[in-house]
């Protein structure tokens, strides 16, 4: 039984991640306001005071991050930088501060999202913040192994949050099948890779 951290365990993918663990592992679940223990992704002080309080683990799973659509022009400056304080920089921080915690043969997952490789009009800030992550993942994998794995998932519209917003949920994926791809990355042999959720879910058809 390993010893698995959830960031973002309050959140639709997060919690079926965690859901979907429980079964065989301890499973802590982090939010930003609520859980086991609770986090500010934007702020590396407390990341370094959550590993501080929870202290050896197996592995760690990140489902959080926040960041804005906007267009190119149009855009603010701090738009952009959410996602960047947030998301991008959060995660990468979650891997730096993890590894004085985090056992031998242990296994770090991040979320990125589909807009780093097939982004919409005016998603230019997220679209960003996900292709980092991705170059982010492949290249500090490199310098992990053999001790440590790094791989990060990229979801599609979870059905659940189109059905919240009104929206149709053809093309989507349920938050169940989503946590698929990050078992996958928990227990596979992979590392810098970014798995995309539509090779182990069924995707909603209407």
């Amino acid at each position: 039984m390993a010893k698995i951290i959830v960031v973002g365990a309050s959140g639709t993918i997060g919690n079926a991640v965690a859901d979907l663990l429980v079964p065989d592992h301890e499973v802590i679940r982090v939010g930003h306001r609520a859980g086991d223990f609770t986090v500010d992704l934007s702020a590396k002080a407390s990341i370094a005071n959550l590993f501080e309080k929870i202290g050896a683990f197996d592995v760690i799973v990140s489902a959080a991050g926040a960041s804005r659509f906007g267009k190119t022009v149009g855009a603010s400056d701090e738009d952009f930088r959410v996602g960047i304080d947030n998301k991008l920089m959060g995660q990468v921080n979650l891997v730096r501060l993890a590894l004085g915690r985090i056992a031998a043969g242990g296994a770090i997952t991040l979320t990125t999202g589909l807009l780093a490789r097939e982004p919409w009009p005016g998603t230019a800030p997220t679209a960003m913040v996900n292709a980092g992550l991705e170059g982010f993942v492949r290249a500090a994998a490199l310098d992990l192994v053999p001790d440590i794995r790094l791989n990060a998932v990229s979801p599609i519209l979870v059905t659940e949050t189109a059905r919240k917003m009104g929206m149709g949920t053809a093309g989507a994926m349920s938050a169940a099948e989503t946590a698929r791809a990050y078992l996958a990355s928990i227990d596979g042999d992979m590392t810098g890779q970014v798995l995309d959720v539509r090779d182990y879910g069924t995707i909603e058809k209407e």
